[in-house]
């Protein structure tokens, strides 16, 4: 919030703000806006966090724990250039496929992306499924938390709907190269616990690739095979009931203030709606501040010039 005083001469000030009416003034909006996006795999996460950023001069923080890593960005479902139209997206396929990336560096690399974003007078919109990785942010980090002010938006979608989808999805991957990206990744040790390799859609084919090595029968490849997509499937189905446990647990540190949006519905428009709410709450919670300080209000005429922090 920005407060000016415009100066005579000799100097006097336009706005002479009593000390009862400074006191009325919410001192705690001062920080930066942000807007994060929480959802279960497969809810439109993405789509919607690019939506946003074109309509409020945005740029979009990766908080997916695998599409940090470089590669596998059919596997991770990585965003294409394409599909980014244009908005710039920070910690998406910048870290070694074989390095432990965790929430302690997620932190580290998200505060700075963030800040640098604020810096140039634009909006962080934090976009992914890691909610671990989110609350690590916005609950526990104390930088973070004593800077931004945020918007959270999750986008929810019925496991009756969900699980289909995501077991379509899978299809629709294989058919764009899903095993051909996964044998480039396949263990021979069968390490699996580090890196990108921890990813949905690589170790369920190990044994499919050793069978392949092993020059095992094409009927027992193709067996294996689809053992493999099938058990794809299910890991995500368990992973995106996983998600949704976290995103309610999440919930309870951040004092209602997440909003719930349903996924089966067209959601940017409401979602436009809310995040223009949001940015304006500093100028409301100013004009708010002057109404109730009754008397001590200034005069008809004095100049009062505010902005909002969120821009």
């Amino acid at each position: 919030m920005n407060i000016s005083f415009s100066k005579q001469t000799p100097p006097a000030p336009m706005v002479n703000l009593s000390a009862g009416l400074i006191n009325h003034i919410p001192r705690h909006r001062c920080k930066d806006k942000a807007v994060v996006v929480l959802g279960a795999t497969g809810t439109g996460k993405s789509r919607l966090s690019i939506d946003l950023a074109t309509r409020f001069d945005a740029e979009v923080i990766n908080s997916d724990k695998m599409q940090v890593y470089k590669g596998l960005e059919i596997i991770t479902n990585k965003v294409s250039e394409e599909e980014c139209g244009g908005v710039p997206h920070h910690l998406l396929g910048f870290v070694d496929p074989e390095a432990d990336f965790g929430a302690r560096d997620f932190v580290l690399h998200a505060s700075a992306a963030a800040d640098d974003i604020t810096s140039r007078g634009r909006m962080p919109i934090i976009a992914g499924g890691s909610n671990s990785f989110i609350k690590a942010l916005v609950v526990d980090d104390l930088h973070f938390r004593s800077r931004y002010d945020c918007c959270f938006l999750w986008v929810d979608v019925a496991a009756s709907v969900l699980d289909p989808f995501v077991s379509r999805r899978v299809d629709q991957m294989v058919d764009s190269g899903l095993v051909a990206e996964a044998r480039g990744f396949f263990s021979p040790a069968g390490d699996y616990g580090i890196g990108i390799r921890r990813a949905i859609g690589v170790p369920e084919l190990d044994e499919y690739f050793r069978s392949e090595r092993g020059g095992a029968s094409a009927a027992t490849t193709a067996r294996l095979l689809e053992k493999g997509i099938e058990q794809i499937k299910s890991n995500t189905r368990i992973l995106t009931g996983r998600q949704l446990q976290n995103i309610m647990r999440l919930a309870e540190h951040l004092d209602r203030r997440m909003h719930r949006l349903d996924g089966e519905r067209p959601v940017a428009g409401l979602s436009a709606r809310i995040v223009g709410e949001f940015l304006r709450e500093d100028h409301m919670d100013f004009v708010s501040a002057i109404a109730a300080a009754g008397p001590n209000r200034p005069a008809a005429g004095q100049l009062i010039s505010t902005s909002a922090a969120g821009r």
